[in-house]
């Protein structure tokens, strides 16, 4: 795992940040190619060793251009990089993604638009038993590294169940992500790869439990050939 984020990387974002105009762009063009190069070869390493401790069916490497269509925002362009790992569905649930922004820099896993059916489902296992999904984010490794959960939450209950269940501040959700933060020292420091592979490892306990919840109904029956 030698493959690195490089301080001028970040440099290029924040010039980015300042100058974020067509004209600016397009001088600047050539070198912004060589960063997003040097990203995507950091994107391609960790997606080959995250394959040696799960299955990856997909990674996508985002653009920087901006879809300011429906956005009040007008700047043309991202002011970072980012990339997403799909595992291989429908077997397995839950994704990966890393942000590289000057200053704001993370790492996220989870669940972040699951459909209607997986949120309802996921919403009926937490009701009828939550106690493994517990033990499982309340580990001290899991925690250290992840901290809590996070997401979107409803404010008193989803239609149709009571807001009085003992595990109600857990059914709320209707987002279930894990985030990391990172500093530029960090992001750019030779082990920032394997800290992200291993962050990603630690995360796999929760991915297998709510894959095995996704591909199954309230009695345990596959739901998948």
């Amino acid at each position: 795992m030698g493959t690195t984020i490089s301080k001028d990387t970040l440099t290029f974002l924040k010039d980015l940040g300042k100058n974020n105009n067509r004209e600016w762009f397009e001088a600047n063009k050539k070198t912004f190619k060589t960063h997003e190069k040097a990203v995507k070869d950091f994107f391609a390493e960790l997606h080959e060793q995250m394959n040696t401790h799960d299955e990856i069916d997909k990674m996508k490497v985002f653009r920087i251009y901006r879809d300011v269509r429906f956005s009040k925002d007008k700047t043309p362009y991202k002011t970072h990089l980012a990339g997403s790992f799909h595992r291989a569905k429908p077997r397995l649930r839950g994704g990966y993604y890393v942000h590289i922004k000057p200053g704001d820099s993370f790492i996220a896993t989870g669940f972040w638009e699951p459909n209607k059916d997986d949120l309802f489902r996921i919403r009926k296992e937490l009701e009828m038993d939550a106690s493994e999904f517990r033990k499982i984010i309340s580990a001290k490794k899991f925690k250290e590294i992840w901290g809590g959960l996070v997401g979107d939450q409803v404010k008193t209950a989803p239609k149709g169940f009571n807001k009085e269940d003992k595990n109600i501040d857990l059914i709320r959700y209707k987002q279930f992500i894990f985030t990391k933060k990172f500093t530029d020292k960090e992001v750019t420091s030779k082990d920032f790869l394997k800290e992200v592979d291993e962050a990603f490892v630690t995360i796999r306990p929760y991915f297998d439990h709510m894959s095995e919840v996704l591909t199954t109904d309230l009695n345990g029956v596959s739901l998948i050939d």
